[in-house]
């Protein structure tokens, strides 16, 4: 499928991943409908995308929250004129913690924005989609959704359920216009932790970190490029590509050389 002329809805465009996406997508042609629970940040986005104006709608929604979710189609369709794909990309990582120091707060906000989220945005645009000739949707899981990343144990969890998700969702589609791809980020050079709030619990920066994360407008074009393949899987990042292998041949292998390689994101009052 590809994405020129096309109407794509990208939810958390208001920074990192998503709003790459958002940029990406329309130096290739399609027209863009940008989600976030922030309006600040969605006016960010729509400043670097000055030159696209014409071909952009903004939607402010809490992706948790059922009601507000179903609004948004209509609100697309008014602007647009129609749907043609959507990529759940928004998502949050819990604080650095093990699962026993952590708050039922913070353990039901992850599993509701990065799990039922995704589910509550792909129900409300499902209808749409398969009402187009061809049409897409694209998940974001995570490299912690098939390999445990220490003091991240819901979110790889909530990961892992998107992974799965998506996956039943492509089989059950098959034989549609819809097209279906589950997206397998590595390490991103991104704000996630800052605006997820786990800032006060990492334990280092990015920057000090031992492996090099990939730049977001690069992780940005593999996943279209991928969309446009029609992958089943889109990875990105060596890391991902290579602990995927590692974790089908041997999962506690993969795990051990994850905790060994992060070690220095292991929660330290443990």
């Amino acid at each position: 499928m590809k994405v020129f002329g096309k109407v794509f809805v990208v939810t958390g465009a208001g920074n990192g991943i998503g709003r790459l996406l958002a940029l990406d997508l329309l130096g290739r042609g399609a027209h863009v409908a940008l989600v976030d629970v922030n309006d600040a940040a969605l006016e960010a986005t729509c400043l670097l995308a000055h030159e696209y104006k014409e071909k952009i709608s903004t939607h402010v929604a809490d992706i948790t929250n059922r009601e507000q979710v179903a609004a948004i189609p209509d609100a697309v369709v008014a602007h647009h004129g129609t749907i043609d794909g959507v990529i759940n990309n928004a998502g949050i990582v819990q604080p650095f913690l093990y699962l026993s120091d952590l708050e039922n707060e913070a353990i039901d906000r992850v599993v509701n924005v990065n799990f039922l989220g995704t589910v509550n945005v792909t129900r409300a645009f499902l209808p749409h989609l398969l009402l187009r000739p061809q049409a897409y949707i694209a998940n974001v899981s995570s490299m912690g959704g098939f390999v445990p990343v220490p003091g991240q144990t819901i979110y790889g969890a909530a990961k892992a359920a998107v992974k799965l998700f998506t996956e039943g969702l492509r089989s059950e589609l098959a034989g549609t216009a819809v097209g279906v791809s589950v997206i397998f980020p590595g390490a991103i050079d991104t704000d996630i932790v800052k605006n997820s709030g786990a800032g006060d619990t990492q334990p280092i920066t990015p920057e000090d970190a031992s492996f090099k994360m990939l730049p977001p407008k690069k992780a940005a074009s593999i996943i279209v490029d991928g969309i446009e393949k029609g992958k089943y899987r889109i990875m990105v990042g060596n890391d991902a590509w290579a602990l995927d292998v590692i974790s089908r041949l041997s999962p506690k292998l993969a795990a051990s050389m994850v905790l060994k390689k992060l070690k220095e994101l292991t929660p330290k009052s443990r």
